[in-house]
């Protein structure tokens, strides 16, 4: 959000700079982002200077264009082709000089006209963007100085713009009179000289004749509702003042009429529409909710289809607009409206963020609708309105304001205990401070006690309901760091469990930092789209969101392989095509068996996931090689093993086939949940996510992995004295044999002198049979406490080769 310095100044006085101005928000809770010093015209007519004409002739090749030697201060006449018909020698003008760009981002450049060289441009108002005519240059008063910059001639001002944010709660600061309570509260709390006042409605009177008569059929959807109609307006452009009040902060002027409902929003925060009075048909306006099916033509040009959760302002045909969400493309005023009916009013906020939600409609309106607006500002805000629309537009009031308000809507009270706030704070604060800050922001003291009081909260303040509510107003105008710390502090500390989790989650990080990956962070709402037709994470399984911000963020996470593909697809966009990335996060999931309003019924588990794509770096002394399955099973495989894991005494089988084209899931035995599951990603994935390359992901439980760290015992033990002995065996096997089962079956029958089992070749083609493959298989012994002899060695490969042979039915080659 944008505020600006001026006008923050029509509603608060003070000699406060922006910055300090800046400062003091970010202390009441208003974080801003930035204060910016923006130019009244852009660029501020840099290298526009004044000039004086030495010369004038006519140009000898044109019959209106002319030959000038300018003056513009540097001290040598520069030739200048002008086109104006009132350029004379003698005058003093505005001139721009090489270089210059002027509005509309027009760069002055030495040229050649008819065959005379121009070494600038001598200019007229609508030029330098200072006014509208064109019918000749700007002829400026004789005691212009030559040389003078053209900023300071003119008084060209600078204006500050802050750049602020709001949480949700604040909706109450998304204005500058807003912004201009809570300064003002501040200033008061800290002895700052200052005045706050909201502008004066005191010209507000009825008119004669009968106004356009309201009837709210739902007052649930609408607590209160106001409107007036003003007649014989002329709609035009907003005189200077308004335009330049909406162009500080970002919004383009439209007409007078639609000017004053913006200038309103950003003054007051209360949203306002304007309709053509003489469009609404049956002379009425009517405010329901809308029939099932209806349809309405909003300003987009887009039909919607509504539903009876929506609120329409409509007329006796049907709705003309959608209430405190956008505007209906037949009702809004024009350049030939005549007769405005202008609306005030506060909506079910519910209601209203179902509805911009359900037709993706974000205005400026329905931000502050859905937060909850102030009730109370309504009739305040259309009187403001009103008179402001006569003012510019012309017009005059018709009649007496309509308003709809069944119940009276009432501040909330609160019991204030002073000792208890105190309490608290934390220090004693004084309970003339508390009623002076309290007082200030516009809290009504109803009742008043020794030790407390009875106070009803400002209704534009919807977060304040309990009096430790109150106590945060209280400290962020009383600064939390006027808050003194103790000199000692009781905690409570935890025992930490061990292994500590935070621990091997950083060592698993800087493990993976270390061979090469980029930790990546991602969101951990998703497209609910992403799950539609998979079997292995089913749709109706993800967690759901009820008001999603968007149908690309309408579910929780049910793996991060999803994450990874996204910012694979992302990276690759931009040229970046190799990737080595990590994530830590939670995932999520619903038993689609249970009712989903109990919370049972979700489950949360947190996981790694790894992924490479792309080819390795190119160098002068390295060819570039292409990511493969292997080298993501490879890093897969050292991570457990760091953590005690015997990747071939893990139970395996093959990786879901609608996620991955091939790969493995890794088990620990008797654990539901997996170990961890990683593969190629299955090309019509891929696809979904726009990724045209080759992509390796694996997913790691972190819940089973830390099982498997707790397991993990560390022991020392002395470097053996006695060689190893290696033996390389041959086999043919069947093609239903697992490298895996070899070898568990060899430790089995090698037992202690078994130290290393390695596949280091397998072979399919010539002279081995159908149905059968060929396994190289090394094999390592050592003993302990001798070393081993020929007689040794043979007893325990025969007893291997055996093994082999009954069980497998293996074969020597």
């Amino acid at each position: 959000m944008k505020l600006s310095y001026n006008w923050l100044k029509d509603y608060l006085v003070s000699d406060l700079t922006p910055q300090q101005i800046a400062d003091a928000m970010t202390d009441i809770g208003i974080e801003v982002d930035s204060v910016e010093e923006q130019e009244e015209i852009p660029g501020g007519l840099a290298g526009v200077v004044v000039a004086r004409v030495l010369e004038c002739a006519a140009h000898p090749d044109s019959d209106h264009l002319h030959i000038t030697k300018v003056d513009d201060g540097t001290g040598e006449p520069l030739t200048v082709v002008c086109g104006a018909p009132n350029v004379a020698a003698g005058q003093k003008v505005l001139f721009a000089r090489i270089g210059t760009v002027l509005p509309g981002d027009f760069k002055i450049k030495k040229s050649k006209i008819r065959g005379v060289e121009s070494f600038g441009m001598i200019c007229a108002e609508d030029e330098l963007g200072i006014g509208n005519d064109h019918a000749g240059i700007m002829v400026l008063p004789e005691e212009a100085v030559v040389g003078t910059p053209a900023k300071d001639y003119l008084g060209l001002k600078t204006e500050a713009v802050i750049e602020y944010e709001i949480t949700a709660n604040r909706v109450d600061a998304a204005s500058h009179i807003g912004v201009a309570r809570d300064l003002y509260a501040w200033m008061v709390a800290h002895d700052v000289p200052c005045t706050f006042a909201y502008p004066s409605i005191d010209g507000w009177k009825d008119g004669e004749g009968e106004a356009m008569p309201v009837e709210v059929l739902d007052a649930t959807a609408s607590p209160r509702y106001t409107g007036v109609t003003i007649r014989d307006v002329k709609v035009g452009p907003s005189p200077e003042w308004l335009q330049k009040k909406l162009m500080s902060i970002g919004l383009k002027p439209i007409n007078n009429v639609v000017d004053i409902s913006n200038f309103i929003l950003f003054e007051l925060g209360q949203p306002l529409h304007t309709f053509d009075a003489d469009k609404v048909k049956g002379g009425k306006v009517i405010v329901r909710r809308a029939s099932d099916g209806e349809k309405i033509v909003t300003l987009d040009g887009v039909e919607r289809t509504l539903a009876p959760t929506d609120i329409v302002i409509a007329d006796s045909e049907g709705p003309m607009c959608i209430a405190g969400v956008f505007g209906g493309a037949e009702s809004g005023v024009t350049d030939s409206t005549v007769n405005v009916f202008l609306e005030s009013a506060y909506f079910d906020p519910g209601s209203i963020r179902r509805t911009s939600k359900k037709h993706t409609l974000q205005t400026d309106a329905s931000f502050r609708f859905e937060r909850g607006a102030d009730p109370m500002v309504c009739e305040y805000a259309l009187k403001r309105a009103a008179l402001l629309i006569c003012e510019v537009a012309g017009g005059h009031i018709v009649g007496k304001m309509q308003e709809s308000c069944p119940e009276k809507i009432e501040r909330k009270t609160i019991e204030l205990d002073y000792g208890r706030i105190d309490r608290f704070v934390g220090q004693k604060i004084g309970n003339d401070v508390i009623v002076k800050i309290l007082g200030a922001l516009n809290y009504q003291f109803l009742e008043k006690r020794e030790n407390g009081a009875l106070v009803a909260a400002p209704s534009y303040m919807i977060d304040v309901t309990r009096e430790c509510d109150v106590v945060e107003e209280i400290l962020r105008i009383y600064g939390y760091n006027n808050i003194a710390l103790p000199k000692h502090m009781k905690m409570s500390v935890n025992a930490t469990p061990s292994p500590e989790p935070e621990a091997i989650r950083n060592g698993i990080s800087n493990f993976l930092a270390a061979n090469g990956f980029v930790e990546v962070m991602n969101n951990s709402l998703t497209k609910g789209a992403y799950y539609r037709g998979l079997t292995s994470f089913p749709e109706e399984n993800c967690a759901t969101i009820v008001n999603p911000l968007s149908s690309d963020l309408n579910v929780m996470r049910q793996n991060l392989i999803f994450n990874a593909l996204e910012v694979v697809a992302y990276n690759c966009n931009r040229q970046i095509q190799s990737m080595k990335i990590f994530e830590y996060g939670s995932v999520y999931s619903r038993d689609p068996q249970k009712d989903s309003t109990v919370l049972s019924s979700y489950s949360e588990h947190t996981a790694f996931s790894l992924c490479i794509t792309g080819a390795s770096q190119k160098s002068w002394n390295k060819t570039p090689e292409k990511s493969s399955f292997f080298d993501l099973k490879g890093y897969v495989d050292l991570l457990l093993r760091r953590f005690g894991a015997d990747i071939n005494q893990l139970e395996a089988k093959p990786a879901p086939a609608d996620i991955f084209a091939e790969g493995i899931e890794y088990s620990l035995p008797g654990q539901h949940l997996p170990l961890a599951v990683l593969g190629t990603v299955a090309p019509a994935l891929a696809k979904k996510f726009d990724v045209r390359q080759p992509v390796y992901v694996a997913e790691i439980n972190w819940q089973t992995l830390f099982l498997l760290v707790k397991r993990n015992k560390v022991a020392f033990k002395e470097l053996p004295k006695y060689p190893e002995v290696r033996r390389d065996l041959a086999l043919l096997l069947d093609e239903s044999v697992a490298y895996s089962d070899l070898y568990r079956s060899a430790f089995r029958a090698g037992k202690k002198l078994l130290k290393q089992v390695t596949l280091f070749d397998v072979y399919r083609g010539d002279k081995i049979p159908q149905g059968k493959k060929q396994y190289a298989l090394g094999f390592v012994l050592q003993d302990l406490e001798k070393t081993l002899t020929d007689a040794d060695v043979e007893r325990i490969m025969d007893k291997i080769m055996s093994t082999f042979r009954n069980e497998y039915g293996a074969t020597l080659r």
